[in-house]
């Protein structure tokens, strides 16, 4: 006898086993459109001049990755450091990596068969009521039931939807880690964009105040020689506004100073106040290397995570096509069962108490009212969507070098016509002073050489600062920072 059901259970399997491979026969390539990536089109050369040290050389790499170096700082990079460790932006975004690859993983598994296992046992009486009379009495029927099995269950992915669904999920971890980069790239150079403001601000506090000092040295001296009678009030009126304006702008460089150290603490994931201390001492303002090396534009979008992240997700987007067009296609789910079973628990585990099943599952939606090619159509247009957004970032990325490679440059000829001018202020204020106190002019004279110099003094701690962060928004623009330490790994 157990041969013969032997014997069956074998011709079952055999039938299985034919139709299965049948069908995984007829399985061929995927359908819809295989991915291509899209020509990059970049010209050979920046439109902007490379003046002020830039240099069309390709970039060090090792450079490119700790940019900031360059501007001979240990504090600005020790800031560095740490804001890579505790950055809540780059954790954000590193969660988001880890969701991502959770995603791939969750697709890769309808690659493969689902086993599930189970076990019951119940006991059951019937009503008395609901069975014949026995000897002219009713009785009810008391009955058990034990089982135990696996049971099986695998789509067979004949036309390629769940391989187009991984091959979308891996686009999208790869898109996801160079959101990471992207990320990386930003907070690199926020970081040492509010540092220059800090010791911009604290430059031109120091130039302030040391005006203002002299300012009120002025106003006492015109204030003793008008008790000696020796000048009109006019002089001292004006001396004292002139000294009360200066006064006034310090509480706004102070503000903003506080501002950027407050910045700078939470771009580190720290709280505002926690750096003040580490900063409170002024530094001068970062100096650019001589020479800056900032190769072609191809090789600049290679570099640009913004734009491998948009190329990833075009990817993901033309996957998603053939993904979906696999629903107008059939399901095939194999099935099956293998366990035991028996109304008496000394019994279950005997070869004759097994049960099996196998069975093959075919689906198919065939009318929909046109429901399925319209979700194609959108899948295409979102497709068509991500091409378009990808060539907008390589044109965004591009510009932003651009805008940054001739900023930088116009500002070191703006920087060095102010360090004239400063030098003539100064002088120029000097000359009228000594000829103040000489009797030989009045107090306008030195009163407009003293606010001219206070101006320029301003004006070029703030060009210095603005040329330090042009080169900032260079290395951003280039996509340098990223490769350092980039936390999580792979």
């Amino acid at each position: 006898m157990a041969s013969v059901l032997e014997q069956g259970d074998q011709m079952r399997f055999r039938s299985v086993l034919t139709t299965l491979t049948a069908i995984l026969l007829l399985a061929g390539c995927a359908v819809g459109p295989d991915y291509k990536a899209p020509t990059l089109n970049a010209t050979k050369r920046w439109h902007s001049p490379l003046e002020g040290g830039l240099e069309p050389e390709t970039p060090d790499p090792q450079t490119l990755a700790q940019w900031w170096t360059t501007l001979n700082d240990p504090l600005l990079t020790s800031l560095e450091e740490r804001a890579v460790k505790g950055n809540l932006d780059l954790k954000m975004a590193l969660y988001r990596v880890r969701q991502a690859r959770a995603m791939r993983g969750m697709e890769r598994a309808k690659l493969f068969p689902f086993l599930d296992s189970g076990a019951s046992a119940q006991e059951s009486r019937s009503s008395a009521y609901g069975v014949e009379m026995h000897h002219g009495k009713r009785r009810g029927e008391e009955g058990k039931l034990y089982q135990v099995g696996l049971d099986s269950s695998w789509e067979l992915d004949v036309f390629g939807g769940t391989r187009r669904a991984v091959e979308a999920a891996q686009a999208q971890v790869e898109a996801a880690q160079e959101g990471l980069h992207d990320v990386l790239v930003s907070l690199t150079a926020e970081v040492a964009l509010n540092y220059v403001e800090v010791r911009t601000y604290q430059a031109r506090l120091a130039a302030a105040k040391a005006n203002m000092e002299a300012q009120r040295h002025i106003y006492k001296l015109n204030l003793s020689r008008y008790k000696a009678g020796l000048i009109d009030e006019l002089a001292v009126q004006q001396s004292l506004y002139v000294l009360e304006n200066t006064r006034s702008q310090i509480p706004q460089l102070e503000t903003a100073l506080e501002k950027a150290m407050n910045r700078l603490a939470v771009l580190l994931g720290q709280q505002p106040g926690t750096l003040h201390k580490e900063l409170e001492d002024p530094r001068a303002i970062p100096v650019p290397p001589l020479k800056v090396a900032v190769g072609i534009p191809a090789e600049t979008l290679k570099h640009r995570p913004d734009v491998r992240r948009a190329e990833r997700e075009l990817a993901a987007a033309t996957a998603r096509i053939g993904e979906t067009k696999a629903q107008l296609y059939p399901f095939f789910n194999l099935k099956g069962t293998i366990g035991l079973e028996s109304v008496s628990s000394g019994h279950l585990w005997e070869w004759v108490s097994r049960t099996s099943g196998f069975g093959l599952q075919v689906f198919w939606q065939i009318f929909h009212a046109g429901a399925l090619r319209q979700q194609v159509k959108l899948e295409e247009a979102r497709q068509q969507e991500a091409l378009a957004r990808y060539r907008q970032t390589v044109l965004q990325a591009l510009e932003e070098v651009e805008n940054a490679l001739i900023a930088y440059a116009k500002e070191q000829q703006r920087l060095e016509a102010l360090n004239k001018a400063t030098q003539a202020a100064r002088e120029a204020y000097q000359l009228a002073w000594d000829r103040y106190k000489a009797g030989l002019v009045d107090f306008t004279n030195v009163m407009d050489a003293q606010r001219s110099l206070q101006i320029y003094q301003d004006r070029l701690a703030e060009s210095q600062g603005t040329v330090a962060s042009d080169l900032i928004r260079i290395y951003k623009a280039l996509g340098g920072g990223w490769r350092y330490r980039e936390p999580g790994g792979k």
